[in-house]
């Protein structure tokens, strides 16, 4: 028995949603990295002024919030992009003229490559945190009444 040509269009549809959802995955990852490499550059600052009381410079253009923002306005394109490719291909499935891009993975690949080399030297030429120093341990004396 052979598959009707409705129950093949079916699942094309199906495997496109899927792939929908892969790429929805895709960018609340995104979105997710953003935000916790924005917030925690800025607790790594906080911190080192708490410890040392002294601001700690930083590079106007290179640095983990800058890179946060830009995973997050990504993952927002993304998205975008994806909900625009899932339409187009429901339409190419409905005419039986389905042409796959490949730009789109491409375009992702790069991307998401560059951001990942961008965060390397974040990881490796950030400010280390001076450790603060110890405070000798004094014994608790307790007053105990006899």
């Amino acid at each position: 028995m052979s598959k009707t040509p409705k129950v093949d269009r079916q699942r094309e549809h199906q495997a496109n949603e899927r792939t929908f959802l892969a790429w929805l995955r895709t960018s609340i990852a995104l979105i997710g990295f953003g935000f916790a490499i924005a917030r925690f550059g800025l607790f790594l600052r906080q911190l080192n002024f708490a410890i040392t009381q002294k601001e700690t410079p930083v590079n106007p253009w290179f640095n983990s919030e800058n890179l946060g923002i830009f995973l997050v306005v990504f993952g927002v394109i993304t998205i975008g992009l994806a909900a625009w490719r899932y339409n187009q291909v429901f339409w190419q499935i409905e005419r039986s003229d389905y042409q796959p891009q490949r730009w789109g993975v491409w375009l992702m690949t790069g991307t998401v490559m560059i951001l990942g080399l961008l965060s390397i030297p974040l990881l490796l030429l950030r400010n280390h945190l001076p450790s603060r120093p110890s405070a000798p341990l004094q014994p608790q004396s307790r007053d105990f009444e006899q």
